[in-house]
């Protein structure tokens, strides 16, 4: 994560960071300077201690500057409020290097020229002949098939050229990474050498024969390889300061060739430059079949080439325009907070970079526009537009010799070309990774337009793991199994292509393919491969399955989640076969009851758990079936809290069908209420009061059916009593009801009085419940039991301006006056505030079918830690509503596992000390009541 979100995690608030409290209390050591400088002047007391400043009369209201009027305007034009300015201001503070750093970082830069001019040239041997690499350091990457054709020495580099994103001023902390390009001497290259992986190979061996001899350096800490883009043929040296520096800064060295190299005919991407018959270790055919195209292998040539080109255009186009470096930082931080720049195929802040650029290139940005509009305005692209249809291009050259972007659309499945209008700088990203990035870049526009308070923290400030952001996370391990899904789902040439890389050759059909079997199901599929780690250069290069695990998030979507049928075509339409074909096995004819027969799949699903983890059932299906991949590999987590929720007798629901049954049982006694004839006022609302009726009880009560020969019976009482030489009888639990009557004049204004008239209601009520509905009544003068179906549920009748009497108080004079006491609380409590709690998380509970789940788990957590007495039922299904109601920067949870996580992180980072956290029930709270609440 950045390094402020970082600092937020450590103070344990999700407030304010800590560099926002220098904001607040001056702008820089300059403004401390000033301020200690009046303070003393102004006369102390005492020796150390700061007094506040006295102004005169003429300072306190004298005019306002121009420069202050026109940065008030600027805010009010550009920023929300003026805290969002200084957050954005003090972010930008703490992730950008100081002055000294930079000066730290420059020297150590030309002591690492240096030390590379130094470096010793070779004698010339040909490229399978490594015997002078010394025993001490391996060849960064796997040589495979070994043999090659070529003739290899070393020589110090043409040039040596900073580029990235710290000679341009956009790099940002805590990661410092300067990249270096190395212009292989032209002496090195042959004209072929595009061909069979020779460049990688004699890129391979230049920086081998580097890291020998820089090792021995006692300037250099650390001297290590590593993939800096997750690319197995593009190894990078990696140099870190010796002493107390050495995480100052990490300098990465990339050999490129020199310009015009290669000719850039033959990298176009539908041209090959991996030989069939070298690959595989065969001779050649001879018979004259056309090679397969080898699009990636030739973009990573082309990006060696485009290197300084890029920092150039990048350089132009930022230039001195401070809002647009701004900008850039702002987006790394947004993409690093959501872990969408790591790895092969990451959303990286070179890419984005280049966003800003084409922007800028369209009029879409201006130059002149702040870091804060910069941001709005590629989230705004990143959202609308859609690459993966429609690429962009940074050339707006007519060269008819020049690709058209279909051309690069058949094969890449996104397309943003660079000035040359033949590299593509998306080819490494996937479909999923850039839907991924388009989602969450609408969630974040969404989020500034609604122009929340804590806008800064959620889209800046917090960050988004994917266990956090995705309902359901599987793992495929060990990735060594991806070899034979490329077998089963033949992909020689995606092999062949990506130096044999078979972790990035299966995940674009994986994901299409699951994304095709959970259809309806899925909102959002994503994926992240973890980083691959450095190596020592002593050390072999990591295998494509060292990194161990591929990890896969669904994001799902609640209204068909649960179903238990996927339906087919009919079966005499062509479609049918290829549906056979897709589901295998689990594909069967069946007549519905339209007439029409048609083929399905139906899944095994008996409770709202299993049907929740439906798509475990289609993804370890559907990796068997197409990819080779049994469900001994992937490692499914949906359900794992599942258990923690169950009933002792439970082995397979969650107690969902309880409580709907509860609820259904009331809904047939509020029924029954309304229609009872006999009483004296009319029921003028029936509302539940107790969580089973707004379905957050941890165990919800079963209904009970009483053994007769365990009780005595007590015909004069119509009771049955519990025989001593039995067992105890089952607790059945009450579940308050409350029943208001119409308001009369009838009612008496004393409180005693009116307690008296509620006991004679409730007496009626058990009288005519038993009379007209047969249903076992015990009614007492503050409520009446009702066992109906199994369960107990206990009426308390309530009469509406029973509260406000309670707080009537008679001074000696006469006068009357209201009050608050503890007993006109309590009752309005129970009476008014419970049953709207009640009814309105009910509601919740229709639109989102994972609340009740979240907040039993939440309970059940709360209670474990033996926190019960502190927080209350009411409280914490508040606060798992609020992760629904208020879900940024995520969607509301579609299954309780990551609601339950997000609670974790919500109660163990928000600033309840300083903050009231609003939970926005029925949207009854305005943008003022808002405000007023807040403060």
């Amino acid at each position: 994560m950045g390094p402020a979100p970082a600092r937020a995690e450590h103070r344990g608030t999700a407030g304010e960071p800590e560099v926002m409290e220098s904001a607040l209390e001056g702008t820089g050591k300059e403004g401390k300077k000033e301020s200690l400088k009046k303070r003393k002047m102004a006369g102390s007391p005492g020796e150390g201690l700061l007094q506040p400043v006295k102004l005169s009369r003429a300072e306190l209201y004298k005019e306002p500057t121009n420069e202050e009027l026109s940065r008030l305007r600027e805010t009010e034009s550009l920023f929300h409020s003026s805290l969002l300015r200084l957050q954005v201001e003090e972010l930008l503070k703490e992730v950008r290097l100081s002055d000294k750093k930079k000066e730290r970082i420059d020297a150590f830069l030309r002591e690492v020229n240096q030390r590379i001019m130094r470096v010793p040239s070779t004698p010339e041997t040909e490229l399978t002949n490594q015997a002078w690499l010394p025993d001490g350091v391996q060849v960064p990457i796997h040589q495979v098939p070994y043999t090659v054709k070529g003739r290899f020495h070393f020589l110090p580099p043409a040039q040596v050229t900073v580029v990235g994103s710290y000679l341009l001023g956009t790099c940002i902390r805590p990661d410092v990474n300067v990249d270096v390009a190395l212009t292989i001497p032209r002496e090195i290259l042959q004209d072929k050498d595009g061909l069979n992986q020779r460049y990688f190979r004699k890129r391979a061996l230049y920086l081998a024969h580097l890291a020998h001899h820089l090792a021995k350096d006692p300037l250099f800490g650390s001297v290590r390889f590593s993939y800096p883009n997750g690319c197995h043929l593009k190894p990078s040296l990696l140099l870190r300061p010796h002493g107390k520096d050495e995480c100052l800064v990490t300098v990465r060295l990339h050999p490129c060739p020199p310009p015009d190299f290669f000719r850039p005919c033959r990298l176009l991407p539908s041209k090959s430059n991996v030989r069939s018959a070298w690959y595989q270790g065969q001779s050649p055919s001879g018979d004259g079949s056309p090679e397969r195209p080898t699009p990636h292998y030739n973009t990573w040539l082309l990006q060696d080439t485009a290197l300084e080109s890029h920092v150039q255009l990048l350089s132009a186009v930022l230039g001195s325009a401070s809002g647009l470096k701004d900008g850039v930082a702002l987006l790394k931080v947004w993409l690093r907070q959501r872990e969408l720049d790591k790895g092969l195929g990451g959303f990286s802040g070179f890419l984005v970079s280049m966003v800003v650029a084409f922007l800028v290139s369209t009029r879409k940005i201006h130059t002149t526009m702040s870091g804060y509009q910069v941001l709005r305005s590629t989230l705004q692209f990143l959202a609308s537009s859609d690459l993966t249809v429609n690429g962009i291009s940074l050339c707006f050259s007519s060269n008819p010799s020049l690709p058209v972007l279909d051309d690069f659309h058949q094969a890449f499945p996104v397309v943003f070309l660079d000035s040359s209008g033949r590299l593509n700088l998306c080819a490494d990203i996937t479909a999923s990774t850039y839907h991924q990035v388009q989602h969450e870049a609408q969630l974040s526009m969404a989020l500034l337009d609604s122009k929340a308070d804590d806008g800064f923290q959620l889209l800046l400030m917090t960050p988004k793991p994917m266990i956090r952001a995705f309902d359901h996370i599987l793992h495929i391990r060990p990735l060594s199994r991806l070899q034979a899904a490329c077998h089963r789902l033949k992909l020689w040439p995606e092999l062949q292509d990506l130096g044999g890389d078979y972790v990035s050759a299966a995940l674009g059909p994986l994901t299409t393919l699951l994304e095709q079997g959970l259809g309806s199901r899925l909102q959002l599929l994503a994926h992240t491969r973890p980083p691959v780690s450095e190596w020592d250069i002593s050390q072999e290069p990591p295998k494509h399955r060292d990194p161990g695990v591929l990890t896969l998030g669904l994001l799902l979507r609640p209204e068909g989640l649960t179903s238990v049928l996927e339906l087919g075509p009919e079966a005499d339409q062509p479609e049918a076969a290829n549906f056979r074909k897709f589901w295998g096995s689990r594909s069967e004819l069946r007549r519905f009851q339209d007439g029409a027969i048609r083929e399905a799949v139906v899944w095994e699903a008996a409770s709202m758990a299993q049907k929740r983890l439906i798509p475990h059932q289609v993804v370890t299906h559907l990796l068997a079936l197409h990819a080779d991949i049994p469900d001994t590999c992937v490692h499914y987590t949906g359900g794992l809290l599942d258990a923690l929720i169950q009933g002792l007798k439970e082995t397979s629901s969650t107690g969902e069908e309880a409580l709907a049954a509860a609820v259904r049982c009331y809904d047939d006694l509020s029924r029954l209420l309304w229609g009872l004839d006999g009483l004296p006022l009319t029921v003028s609302a029936v509302q539940g009061a107790h969580p089973v009726l707004r379905y957050t009880e941890v165990f919800p009560p079963t209904p009970v059916r009483p053994a007769h020969s365990f009780y005595e019976q007590l015909r004069e009482r119509a009771s049955l009593l519990p025989r001593p030489d039995k067992p105890c009888p089952a607790y059945v639990e009450p579940m308050t009801v409350v029943c208001h009557l119409e308001g009369s004049g009838q009612w008496p204004q004393d409180a005693e009085a009116i307690c008296r008239v509620r006991a004679a209601f409730q007496l009626r009520l058990a009288e005519l419940l038993t009379q007209q509905h047969g249903l076992p009544c015990r009614a007492t003068a503050t409520h009446t039991d009702v066992l109906k179906d199994g369960f107990v549920f206990r009426i308390r009748v309530a009469y509406q301006r029973e509260p406000q009497i309670l707080k009537e108080t008679r001074s000696p004079e006469g006068m009357i006056s209201l009050r608050d006491t503890p007993a006109s609380l309590c009752l309005e409590r129970d009476t008014r505030q419970l049953p709207l709690l009640t009814s309105a998380l009910h509601g919740l509970q229709q639109q989102h079918p994972a609340f009740s789940g979240v907040a039993r788990l939440a309970k059940r957590w709360v209670r474990a830690q033996l926190l019960g007495g502190e927080l209350t039922d009411e409280s914490l299904d508040l606060v798992a509503a609020a992760l629904f109601l208020h879900p940024e920067p995520f969607t509301p949870p579609s299954s309780p596992q990551v609601g339950f996580l997000r609670f974790l992180f919500l109660i163990s980072t928000f600033d309840w000390k300083n903050n009231p956290l609003i939970v926005n029930l029925n949207n009854e709270l305005t943008g003022c009541l808002l405000l007023i609440l807040a403060a």
